[in-house]
């Protein structure tokens, strides 16, 4: 048993399954697999589809690996399950990690510290300096954006929608977990921390499950201290079992499906369980 060769280690069941219906063939993109360049070890993968459909995987310019297929007419069904093998350890922190001048950052880091799509970091930058512009930089920072997302955003489903920006989630007050991270994102890149969007699994390990279905998760990366940590505004506590799906600059880099015409997603289901 791989268990018994690290004690350091569980084994967590992940995936999910998509039900649509379309009214014609609609070329599709799934990104829902574990990230390939993680400490994680993937020991046992499968995907199905109903009907059978051919497919082709690649990686995308952040990394990230996706697969292509297109879904036939009428009712198909996409599901995706992997057994994972991760540390059991809690995220890792680092309270004294210290911010970089924009001089220091790397060529590839840049990115990061620019306002994308969701995060209006140049229209909410005099709002981020007032909130946390006295506050220490570094870890301690970054951990003051999450505590204030947290407490003020209300955590709601069907409050938002995709054309949801930063800037919405501050005025309403409302969110879920994607536009949690948008505007945590959002604050750090407008006090230049480059900060990164990541979506993935999380196991409801040794925290009270919610009471909603498990759904996907999104989280963000801060650079600090020459690497990125994680950060998590919506649950705001260091969680074990976080397995990565994929990273990109907001949630429109890493969507779980794009499809390129009508398709109308009758059921998702995910689950994140932790085989002990």
């Amino acid at each position: 048993m791989l268990l018994q060769e690290n004690a350091n280690a569980i084994t967590l069941r992940l995936g999910c399954q998509f039900d649509f219906f379309t009214p014609g063939p609609t070329p599709s993109v799934f990104l829902v697999r574990p990230h390939r360049d993680e400490p994680h070890r993937i020991l046992r993968e499968s995907w199905q589809s109903d009907p059978f459909v051919a497919f082709h995987d690649y990686r995308d310019v952040y990394g990230n690996i996706c697969r292509r297929v297109t879904l036939p007419s009428g009712q198909s069904s996409v599901r995706y399950d992997v057994l994972v093998e991760t540390s059991q350890e809690a995220d890792p922190s680092d309270p004294g990690a210290l911010e970089h001048r924009a001089s220091e950052l790397p060529d590839d880091v840049l990115l990061y510290t620019l306002a994308s799509r969701y995060c209006l970091s140049d229209v909410l930058a005099a709002q981020a300096r007032d909130l946390f512009g006295g506050v220490a930089p570094g870890w301690t920072r970054v951990q003051a954006i999450c505590d204030w997302v947290h407490e003020q955003i209300r955590f709601s489903y069907g409050t938002s929608n995709v054309t949801t920006t930063a800037a919405d989630v501050l005025a309403n007050g409302t969110g879920v977990c994607r536009d949690f991270t948008h505007l945590a994102v959002t604050f750090c890149r407008a006090l230049s921390i480059p900060a990164r969007y990541v979506c993935g699994y999380i196991p409801d390990i040794d925290v009270p499950p919610p009471d909603a279905p498990m759904d996907f998760c999104a989280w963000f990366e801060a650079y600090l201290g020459g690497r990125w940590w994680t950060f998590d505004p919506r649950n705001n506590e260091r969680r074990k079992g976080r397995v990565t799906i994929a990273r990109g600059r907001d949630a429109a880099d890493v969507a779980m499906v794009t499809t390129y015409g009508a398709a109308a997603l009758q059921s998702m289901e995910v689950w994140a369980d932790d085989l002990r």
